[in-house]
Formats: structure tokens, sequence, C-alpha cells
């Protein structure tokens, strides 16, 4: 069986945390945050958990996460 290899661009964007969920950051935060109200910017700071329909997907190009 060859090694597999970690998708490099995936790695950078998701940790595990202690129960091996994959926590990821949220989109939207990067530019055009005038009209964004202070709330809505707040919110996404925080991280939060990938979705559970896409863990088996992420646990595939994340094989030694």
């Amino acid at each position: 069986m060859p090694k597999l290899k970690t998708s490099k661009a995936a790695a950078k964007r998701f940790k595990v945390t202690g129960t091996g969920k994959l926590k990821r950051s949220k989109a939207y935060k990067s530019h055009i945050l005038t009209k964004k109200s202070a709330k809505r910017k707040r919110n996404l700071r925080k991280a939060t958990m990938t979705d559970p329909t896409n863990v088996k997907n992420m646990k595939k190009i994340l094989p030694y996460l």
C-alpha cells in the first residue's frame, strides 16, 4: 500500500479537535466589510465545526490529521 498524500490546501484550513471533529473558520470575512454589521463580523470571527455531511470526504483528503 503506497503512502497517501495530504491535501495541503485542506490541511491549512482545518484542525482536528480533541474529540476528532473538524474545526474550520468562517467565510465572508476578508473584504467588503463596510456593509456588514458589527454583529455579523463578530460572529464570523468564531471558528465552527465542519458539517457532518462533509466529514467523510475531509478525512479522506486529510489521512494523517
